[in-house]
């Protein structure tokens, strides 16, 4: 059974691994790689990633992507988002701040983004509108 407006929203913004998907070019299947994302219902849909990554790349070229987030208990319950990329800038220390906050414990943030920003390089931020959803909660199967 699909999900209501509001229960969709409220799954998105939960911290679930999203899976992004973007068209891979000419002879490729598209790309689909699990990545931390942040959303707020109502607003828009951002990520970071290597400025220089192949993820990047493609989605500078589709100018949209694919992300899904899922689970599997305690039943399983999946939003699918596709649109538009609004907007690329330069990934910020307060971003990858933001964003690990949101999937790590308190205790393992600032450690995390101290690694993070030295291992990872320059990141990027793409921020992209919902346009197509897709959702469903199948319960306890």
């Amino acid at each position: 059974m699909a999900l209501s407006r509001e229960e969709r929203a409220r799954f998105l913004a939960e911290p679930h691994i999203g899976a992004l998907s973007v068209e891979g070019g000419p002879g490729r299947a598209p790309l689909t790689v699990p990545i931390w994302y942040q959303y707020a219902p109502d607003g828009e849909l951002w990520i970071l990633t290597g400025i220089n990554s192949r993820k990047a790349e493609l989605i500078r070229a589709a100018g949209r992507f694919t992300l899904m987030a899922d689970v599997t208990e305690p039943t399983i319950r999946y939003v699918s988002v596709e649109g538009p990329l609004v907007s690329s800038e330069k990934g910020t220390r307060e971003q990858l701040t933001e964003m690990a906050a949101r999937y790590l414990p308190a205790d393992k943030v600032e450690g995390y983004v101290d690694w993070s920003w030295k291992e990872h390089g320059e990141q990027v931020a793409f921020t992209m509108r919902p346009e197509r959803w897709l959702s469903a909660d199948l319960g306890s199967v």
